[in-house]
Order: C-alpha cells, then sequence, then structure tokens
C-alpha cells in the first residue's frame, strides 16, 4: 500500500542514480594513447615544435618582404602622379597578395 502512494517515486530514483553511474564512469580518464602527430626526430625533439618553428621563421621572412614591397609601393605611388599604373606596381601587388595569402595559410594551419 505505500509503494502505491509513491507512485513512480522508487523508479526514478533508480534511473537518476544509474544516470549518475554511467555519467561519473565516462569521467574517468583512460590510459593516454600516444599520438602519432607527437612523433619525435632522431634528436629526441618534437616533429611538431620543428615544424612549428620553421613556419614562424618563413612567416617571419615572409612578412619581411611583405614590408619591404608594400613600401616600395608606397614610394611608387607617390611618384606617380597620374591615375596610370606601372607593370611592376601590378606585379608588385600581385606579389604581395601571394605573400599575404602564404602568411595566412601557414598561421591557419595549426
Amino acid at each position: 500500500m505505500y509503494l502505491r502512494k509513491l507512485g513512480k517515486f522508487p523508479l526514478l530514483i533508480v534511473c537518476l542514480v544509474a544516470l549518475l553511474v554511467c555519467l561519473a564512469a565516462g569521467q574517468i580518464p583512460k590510459d593516454p594513447i600516444p599520438d602519432a602527430s607527437d612523433a619525435r626526430l632522431p634528436n629526441g625533439k618534437s616533429q611538431k615544435e620543428e615544424i612549428l618553428k620553421a613556419d614562424h621563421e618563413k612567416s617571419l621572412e615572409d612578412a619581411g618582404k611583405l614590408m619591404q614591397l608594400s613600401e616600395e609601393l608606397k614610394i611608387e605611388l607617390e611618384k606617380n602622379d597620374r591615375h596610370v599604373l606601372a607593370i611592376s606596381t601590378l606585379k608588385k601587388l600581385d606579389e604581395i597578395e601571394k605573400l599575404s595569402k602564404r602568411i595566412r595559410s601557414r598561421l591557419r594551419r595549426y
């Protein structure tokens, strides 16, 4: 008779306890699986770190070239008093675009 008054309350408690047990079991850390991306070079350094360093150096070099080309472009534009651009100016603009895309793609990679 007492169980009828409680209705579905005991069933609800059992379900909640089962849910909490399942959630707790999912949060137990498992043994870390060695990641293939954490490969080591023969000198013991991380391959990923070495790639990141090389990409950073390339990006710095490209940024220097980008600044140089943009300064040259600015000088050429200031020199030119007409609305006509030289072909060399357009080539510099294309090179600036290529460098900026190259830098952006390297930075988005990781």
